[in-house]
């Protein structure tokens, strides 16, 4: 919206945020989130500390540093410091292990499901006010005790967030071309590719509806 209004005003604003719980590793997902503050920390922060340019234990003190500067940036908490760092220990680890240089077309799905679990484990600390909510939530999330549903995920799966949960990772874990219909394919997969498309056009739009219809969800940012 704040792009949009600004090309009405003549002003062209830096694109932020591009499709990032489609990414596929964390690499990429920082590629595609809050792209401008990624950018000026790669600027002012990696490169004059000597980016990738040195040793790989240089590289990643390099990384570690600036992703505890960016946790602090967000917040003078301890979770936002873990956040952070939990950020820059999976970066070093994708760095070392090259799984951020694989094509992106390899294990897409996998790969894309991996990095949103990932996420969503690194937004319990960047939304909780101390170490111990945290703690709470992540027990909260555990799905299943003694082989049953927990009763926190037990009350959270009503039939509308199953479906709602359904419909958005179909459109998000799908490569994007094959949803826009792009691709085009053909025997067992073309039903698949047909499901994906009729999602996005037409089921989407009514999950969002249902999902914030039931929820109030502030503005991520206000608090910055």
């Amino acid at each position: 919206m704040a792009i949009g209004m600004g090309r009405m005003f003549g002003f062209r604003f830096p694109e932020n945020f591009n499709r990032p719980y489609s990414s596929v590793s964390v690499t990429d997902f920082w590629r595609r989130w809050h792209m401008t503050l990624s950018r000026w920390f790669r600027d002012y922060v990696y490169i004059p500390l000597g980016g990738n340019r040195g040793s790989r234990l240089r590289t990643s003190a390099n990384l570690m540093f600036v992703f505890l500067l960016t946790g602090i940036w967000h917040g003078a908490a301890w979770t936002f410091v873990l956040w952070g760092l939990y950020y820059g220990v999976l970066l070093v680890i994708e760095r070392l292990s090259s799984i951020a240089r694989w094509p992106d077309e390899r294990l897409v799905v996998i790969r894309r499901a991996a990095t949103m679990l990932l996420v969503i484990i690194g937004w319990v600390l960047f939304r909780s006010r101390t170490l111990t909510d945290a703690g709470q939530m992540y027990a909260a999330m555990v799905p299943v005790h003694f082989g049953t549903l927990t009763p926190s995920v037990h009350a959270a799966l009503t039939r509308e967030s199953v479906i709602a949960l359904v419909i958005g990772l179909s459109t998000v874990l799908f490569p994007r071309d094959l949803v826009l219909g792009r691709v085009v394919l053909e025997g067992p997969w073309e039903g698949a590719a047909l499901v994906a498309r009729f999602a996005t056009v037409v089921l989407l739009p009514l999950t969002a509806i249902t999902v914030a219809a039931g929820s109030f969800s502030p503005f991520l940012y206000f608090r910055f």
